[in-house]
């Protein structure tokens, strides 16, 4: 049973929250999605606080990006962060972010995918998809599968375990894949992108915490192909509601009301970056539990009623199999991802 709104709100209190988790990252490569502000950069901090040995800034901007990494030195002492340029709504970014890393990218021990837009309002992207649907989840998971080859070499290389974590949201209790959207004739991605079925301004307004139920989705399907003897590890976690650039484009009521919700009782945006260290590094004797887990607050939630309910279930398959073949088509290196390393 997904818990109640009262131990949702409880896990929002400040004194409730758990310590910062430690770990040696000695050696270690870190990649962090969305890492020049907010919750993204309060975790970098952490990682080079572990004394990582190499922590790549994945950005979109090239100038906010370089501040990013000038600001980790000032404030760590860091001098091993490295900027990286990747737009999630620019497929052709991401696949040349995937492939430098292929060239010259070297170890890769964990991705912390943080990346997310809250528009609140319909854009489509250059290549055509509505906005927040592509950069959170199909532009998300395009870097994670591309990247895969890397972390099974670097875990089998040097006898670790990789990890993998997909930022995803407590809003995930409060939504579901809608059955218009499941029926859709075009697949439930497209429909849930198409112009015609967000003119409901509900459904607009839910876009974010839907995309953040796909990467849930996601996280644990991917798990499930992986297996449960893969040297990488697969969560999904909820930093929690935080002070936070995210809802910056938001505009009208909403975005006051969010204001206010925001001073009422969001966390410090380094509490919610507690989390994500933890989903990345923490339980490191008993990592194999955390395989498919949605974590909040430093440890193992259950996910919502409609994602282990049978319509759940089947969501899951269908947005699994939808990914693959629009990913598929995008990229033709992920042909070779699926057939070597999620034939489970």
């Amino acid at each position: 049973m997904q818990p109640k709104i009262s131990a949702r709100l409880h896990s929002q209190r400040t004194k409730n929250q758990a310590p910062v988790v430690k770990a040696d990252l000695t050696g270690k490569t870190v990649c962090v999605l969305g890492a020049n502000t907010g919750i993204g950069f309060e975790t970098c901090k952490h990682f080079a606080n572990m004394n990582a040995g190499r922590i790549v800034l994945a950005c979109r901007s090239q100038t906010r990006g370089q501040v990013a990494v000038e600001r980790l030195e000032k404030e760590t002492g860091y001098t091993k962060g490295e900027l990286w340029i990747v737009d999630l709504s620019d497929f052709q970014s991401v696949k040349q972010f995937a492939d430098k890393w292929e060239t010259d990218g070297g170890r890769l021990d964990i991705i912390v995918a943080n990346a997310a837009i809250e528009p609140g309002k319909f854009f489509l992207t250059k290549d055509g998809w509505e906005s927040t649907l592509q950069v959170n989840h199909l532009s998300t998971s395009l870097v994670i599968l591309r990247l895969l080859p890397r972390l099974f070499s670097t875990a089998k290389e040097n006898r670790t375990i990789s990890r993998i974590v997909v930022v995803s949201s407590e809003l995930l209790y409060d939504v579901t894949v809608e059955k218009d959207a499941r029926a859709g004739p075009e697949g439930i991605l497209r429909t849930l992108a198409n112009p015609q079925y967000l003119k409901n301004t509900r459904r607009m307004r839910e876009q974010y915490s839907v995309t953040k139920l796909i990467n849930l989705f996601f996280a644990r399907a991917l798990s499930a192909h992986l297996g449960p003897s893969a040297p990488v590890i697969v969560n999904a976690v909820a930093p929690g509601f935080c002070v936070s650039e995210l809802r910056r484009d938001l505009s009208g009521t909403f975005k006051y009301f969010m204001k206010l919700m925001e001073w009422m009782i969001a966390l410090p945006t380094e509490h919610g970056s507690r989390r994500l260290v933890w989903a990345a590094v923490g339980l490191p004797l008993r990592a194999d539990t955390l395989r498919g887990q949605f974590i909040n607050n430093c440890e193992v939630w259950e996910p919502s009623d409609f994602v282990i309910s049978e319509e759940g279930r089947k969501t899951e398959k269908d947005l699994w199999v939808e990914t693959l073949d629009i990913l598929g088509r995008l990229d033709t290196k992920i042909g070779a991802v699926k057939e070597r390393y999620l034939s489970v």
